[in-house]
């Protein structure tokens, strides 16, 4: 019978569960999801390979605080640039530049934000779901004031974050498996809602 100890004596990391995260993180930039296993992910954070198990259940239970930490990064990201910007027009401008960039700077994290496996459209884990209600009322907020700019008034601000949205991310898809140039983003943006105002 195999014995694991629990003592986080044998570990030399002061935060085991961030020390696991943040290694099996490196291992997402270089590599999807699905090839990731907690044995390689204890081997990059220099534990034994029983350790993940002190802190997840399993490979999935891995995955799922993955995709939650990327959705935390991903958020924040946004909201640093929509700070950061003046105007309405330029703060949905920037809203899809950090969406686009945080694609294209770690595609596999972004991968995993809406991998259904881990993150169930309409039924997020209790983690997950404050970070996508915050990401959905950053977009509302924002098209909420871009549809009092002229050329936008009279739209519904409801469709057109659903348009907005569902643009930018296929956007971020288009840049991040290389289909299109990462350039090309902002100017794309800019024709998007420039022509509004």
């Amino acid at each position: 019978m195999l014995l694991v100890s629990r003592s986080s004596s044998s570990y030399h990391h002061g935060n085991l569960q961030s020390a696991l995260e943040d290694a099996a993180l490196s291992l997402l930039e270089t590599q999807p999801a699905a090839r990731i296993s907690l044995r390689e992910v204890a081997r990059r954070a220099g534990v034994s390979h029983n350790a993940p198990y002190h802190h997840f259940g399993d490979r999935a239970a891995l995955l799922h605080a993955l995709g939650v930490r990327a959705m935390r990064e991903l958020l924040e990201a946004q909201e640093a640039a929509v700070a950061a910007a003046v105007g309405p027009v330029d703060r949905v401008r920037a809203l899809g530049a950090a969406y686009v960039g945080y694609a294209a700077d770690h595609p596999q994290s972004f991968a995993l934000v809406f991998d259904p496996e881990y993150c169930p459209p309409g039924d997020p884990a209790a983690d997950m779901a404050p970070l996508i209600t915050r990401n959905e009322e950053l977009l509302s907020r924002e098209v909420a004031a871009l549809v009092q700019v002229p050329g936008f008034v009279g739209r519904d601000p409801a469709a057109l974050a659903a348009a907005l949205w569902a643009t930018v991310h296929g956007m971020a898809e288009l840049v991040m498996l290389g289909h299109l140039p990462r350039e090309v983003a902002e100017p794309a943006l800019a024709a998007l809602v420039d022509g509004g105002s």
